[in-house]
């Protein structure tokens, strides 16, 4: 088995939760079109499924764009359609939204951590934690389609993390980040969100309860999408 993982950043990956895949022999693969060297993947080399991460500064709503924003749109709308597990994280899940019938709302780009709360108790198959930490780097918000089931809120009462389907989970928040990519995003692009410090802050102290909460959640998420065999 081998996900197919769409990178937008160098320094946004996978970060806590690739310690969860390779501990359950899940292998991952990652595609990086925004170097111009290799294109993105095709809709039928997706076999096992697709994780679409976010994208820093990149957004959807019009500020400023993912410039691979259509063709991604268009490659979930095939993923989904062939019945094949999508994640998507961040900018990944103001994709799926878009490729779903749902929509995206501009906002500035936000460095936060606060938390998300559970809607629905039996949300992943009753893994996910009433409450967990939401990490969020990102410009614009996901509107999830109206057939999604929205399975947690954030403070705000937005979606945070919604499910589409069997197999299609959308998570506003990065539920692996780890300070160092945030370091490096800062370090990558031009741009970056008020309050880096304070929120650098706030993201060291809630690392180990990051950590802890995508013990359940990964194995609520990797039971849904059907990577255990």
């Amino acid at each position: 088995m081998t996900l197919q993982v769409l990178q937008h950043t160098s320094a946004e990956f996978l970060g806590l939760m690739e310690d969860h895949l390779e501990g359950r022999n899940i292998r991952f693969q990652y595609c990086r079109p925004f170097t111009g060297k290799v294109p993105l993947p095709k809709p039928e080399a997706i076999d096992q499924g697709l994780i679409i991460l976010g994208g820093g500064p990149w957004g959807s709503a019009g500020a400023r764009d993912v410039p691979t924003l259509a063709q991604e749109v268009s490659l979930v709308e095939k993923v989904l359609q062939a019945g094949k597990p999508v994640l998507g994280i961040g900018l990944g899940a103001q994709i799926l939204a878009l490729a779903s019938g749902g929509g995206t709302q501009a906002t500035a780009l936000e460095f936060s951590v606060g938390k998300a709360t559970r809607t629905a108790d039996g949300a992943l198959g009753g893994y996910l934690p009433p409450e967990y930490p939401l990490a969020t780097y990102m410009r614009d918000w996901p509107i999830p389609p109206a057939a999604a089931e929205v399975l947690a809120r954030d403070e705000r009462g937005r979606a945070a993390l919604w499910q589409l389907g069997r197999n299609a989970l959308g998570f506003a928040g990065h539920p692996g980040l780890k300070v160092a990519m945030v370091e490096d995003l800062i370090m990558e692009f031009d741009e970056a969100p008020a309050g880096i410090e304070a929120g650098l802050t706030q993201l060291r102290l809630a690392q180990r309860n990051i950590d802890d909460a995508l013990v359940p959640l990964m194995t609520g998420l990797v039971k849904l999408m059907g990577w255990m065999h």
